[in-house]
């Protein structure tokens, strides 16, 4: 069996070449064939000089690097497109994926398991960060057509058949995590605890993290615009109630003046809610902008590999009934 190693790479000169000795060193000792398949997402440092050194010295090491940097969803995309193993595993570079975990991975595979996902528990993470996720993860499900785990992220393993189906997935607002929910497959959770990063610091800042859950929340359904319609419904019948109160008050003891400071409460908040349902609306409209563009997820410098995408490869067998 091929095992293919999907790495993303962002600025990550300090810890690549102690990466790739952990992850070589750990996958001989499993006696598979294996590739690596490292995906520069336009690094600023030497990442792709690193790459390039370690592509001439191991043939087993496949790269592409983009013309900038497109984000972490284009990178595995990319990943999972020049992959040719008959599973595929996706890991980041900072070694806060353990490479030990994979063997445990391909033990689960061989009992029938298209997916096998590591979910890192939350030991030793700020108390602000783990109530923040859980809330977002409670209220993800509520809205979202599938189930997300909490802590369950993009360190997995993928069937052949998985990897094929994810890339028929070709919308260009892409939320990982979700899709690979979504295609569904046999699929179990195993528990690891976080490791640290062990050079550098992280490129996810609280605005990326709230702009990546946005997408999250927004991907997968149309509940917000439906809970924007019966926000519209709800207030309308309280106007209308409302209008009914202050005539009928009017005809049995006259006309008072009316409140100054509850008109303008009732208006601000009138429009502050307006604001709300135009900008989710706004979110739905520049996704749909964006998909009908049909731009390409990533654009590629450099590469050692001719790999065809695999979305326009022959479809598989599966697809095909």
């Amino acid at each position: 069996m091929l095992v293919s190693l999907v790495v993303p790479c962002f600025n990550e000169e300090e810890i690549l070449e102690r990466f790739h000795e952990r992850v070589t060193d750990e996958m001989t000792g499993l006696g598979h064939e294996f590739q690596l398949v490292y995906v520069d997402d336009g690094s600023a440092d030497r990442t792709l000089v690193i790459l390039q050194e370690l592509a001439a010295a191991d043939p087993r090491v496949r790269y592409v690097s983009f013309s900038r940097n497109f984000g972490k969803e284009a990178a595995m995309l990319a990943g999972l497109q020049h992959a040719e193993g008959d599973a595929v595993v996706i890991m980041d570079a900072d070694l806060q994926h353990p490479p030990e975990l994979v063997g445990r991975m391909l033990q689960e595979h061989a009992d029938g398991y298209d997916q096998v996902i590591a979910r890192r528990t939350r030991k030793g993470d700020r108390v602000t960060r783990t109530v923040s996720a859980r809330a977002y993860y409670w209220l993800i499900n509520c809205l979202v057509d599938v189930e997300l785990v909490d802590g369950v992220g993009d360190f997995r393993l993928l069937s052949r058949r998985t990897v094929d189906a994810v890339l028929e997935l070709t919308e260009y607002n892409r939320f990982s995590k979700g899709l690979f929910a979504w295609v569904g497959f046999r699929t179990t959770t195993f528990a690891y605890e976080n490791a640290v990063r062990e050079q550098g610091s992280s490129a996810w800042t609280f605005g990326k993290l709230l702009n990546y859950g946005l997408d999250g929340l927004l991907s997968f359904n149309n509940k917000p615009l439906r809970a924007a319609l019966y926000l519209g419904m709800v207030l309308m019948s309280v106007a209308f109630a409302y209008a009914a109160w202050i005539v009928g008050f009017a005809l049995v003891k006259g006309v008072e003046t009316p409140g100054y400071v509850t008109l303008i409460v009732v208006v601000t908040a009138l429009a502050g809610v307006q604001m709300v349902i135009v900008g989710v609306v706004g979110e739905y409209v520049g996704r749909i902008y964006y998909e009908v563009k049909r731009r390409p997820h990533f654009l590629v410098k450099a590469t050692n590999t001719q790999a065809a995408p695999q979305s326009i490869r022959e479809p598989q067998e599966f697809v095909r009934r």
